[in-house]
């Protein structure tokens, strides 16, 4: 059995169970495939004072066993805000006697980075010390965001030298990383994978009024419902999505997820008098997720970039068109007025778009059609093909 230390900032933990949720699936279907063990590095980062909501984090078990996977919390000093450019330097620091030891103990075959920044630039140092080959995966944000800052671009970059291989989740940021200046034969495309069990179209007669009792939220059947999916943060198009409900008569929308940007968007939706048609549902139970979206008429996430969103899969699975913006991986999935619309980041555009799709519905099972090849099961194969590569060269 070979074995692949993977670091990677965002993981669940018991804090926060939803953090980086696709990771972990990711990697538990790695390590159930048997033929690589899986030791998963989670750096938590903390201020020298760790009051707020920094406590929980600190009281957090340095190691735990989840989903057949040891996980090793190290702690490593965080100056919010204002320290990213030396977080991956900190996290390499934190990481390092731990991943010596772990190499001793069981010795590994690759060092692996779930998100290029700052795990990207961390991981590489740590490899280069053990003499081990690396591999980064990008998602994103981590490109399309961190790749404008001076001092990310430049240690990502090196990163992405020292690899012996990279991942990206669409060809349109595999296409990304190349623009910045990585080597485009080092990338290979790695979509996300899919829970098909609980992901697909649940069509029972009173699932709107079982989601309107659990919710405590009115969704009358003949009103139109849509769901968005996404951090409450500017950059995913709440606001958009709020706004574009005045020109989608009775329409309801349920977002999901929480962020800094909740207070503007409460205040946005009572100011436009729709305050009664939008619900926030915060982090909601992963099996109530699939309820919701298939129950929605469409899934609107009016972004601003995406790697290849998870959003995206889950909603199609569900049988559900999905509504966002031409950005990242989108064209890979929306390609078809089945799968749904692409459209500019406006309320008007979004609301014609969401209109068509209520005037001629696609059939639900032709849209999860689209996802068949999306599986936990396919995206840890070709993993675990990826690592063996690496290994190999070597």
């Amino acid at each position: 059995m070979k074995h692949v230390l993977a670091l990677s900032t965002l993981y669940p933990n018991p804090v926060n169970p939803r953090f980086g949720t696709f990771v972990a699936r990711s990697l538990e279907a790695l390590a159930k495939r048997g033929d690589w063990r899986v030791t998963l590095v989670n750096p938590i980062g903390l201020p020298p004072l760790a009051l707020g909501r920094y406590r929980p984090l600190a009281d957090l078990p340095a190691v735990s066993v989840e989903g057949g996977i040891t996980i090793h919390r190290p702690r490593f000093t965080l100056i919010p805000r204002i320290g990213a450019r030396r977080n991956a330097a900190a996290i390499a620091a934190a990481v390092l006697p731990l991943a010596k030891r772990i190499h001793a103990e069981t010795p590994v075959d690759v060092i692996d980075a779930q998100f290029f920044f700052p795990d990207g630039p961390a991981a590489a140092q740590i490899a280069g010390a053990l003499g081990l080959p690396l591999s980064i995966k990008a998602r994103g944000s981590d490109i399309t965001l961190w790749g404008k800052e001076g001092f990310a671009r430049r240690q990502m970059l090196d990163a992405a030298a020292a690899a012996t291989g990279l991942l990206a989740v669409s060809e349109d940021l595999a296409g990304q990383m190349a623009a910045l200046g990585m080597d485009r034969g080092k990338i290979t495309l790695h979509y996300t994978g899919l829970d098909r069990d609980r992901f697909r179209p649940f069509d029972h007669p009173q699932l709107r009024r079982q989601l309107s009792e659990e919710l405590g939220f009115a969704l009358p059947d003949k009103a139109p419902l849509l769901a968005c999916v996404g951090a409450l943060i500017e950059r995913k198009g709440q606001a958009i999505a709020i706004a574009a409900l005045k020109s989608i008569p009775e329409t309801r929308l349920i977002l999901i997820g929480k962020g800094e940007d909740e207070a503007r968007l409460r205040a946005l939706a009572a100011s436009e008098g729709l305050a009664e048609r939008v619900y926030f549902a915060g982090s909601i139970d992963h099996d109530l997720l699939p309820l919701i979206l298939s129950a929605a008429d469409a899934m609107v996430l009016p972004t601003v970039s995406e790697g290849l969103a998870n959003a995206w899969v889950e909603a199609l699975a569900c049988g559900t068109p999905v509504v966002t913006s031409d950005v990242g991986g989108a064209r890979e999935l929306i390609n078809s007025d089945t799968a749904g619309r692409l459209v500019p980041r406006t309320p008007e555009a979004v609301a014609a778009a969401v209109n068509d799709i209520l005037a001629a519905p696609p059939p639900r099972e032709a849209v999860a059609a689209l996802t068949e090849s999306f599986s936990w099961d396919a995206n840890a194969a070709a993993l675990a093909a990826h690592y063996e590569r690496l290994v190999g060269e070597a």
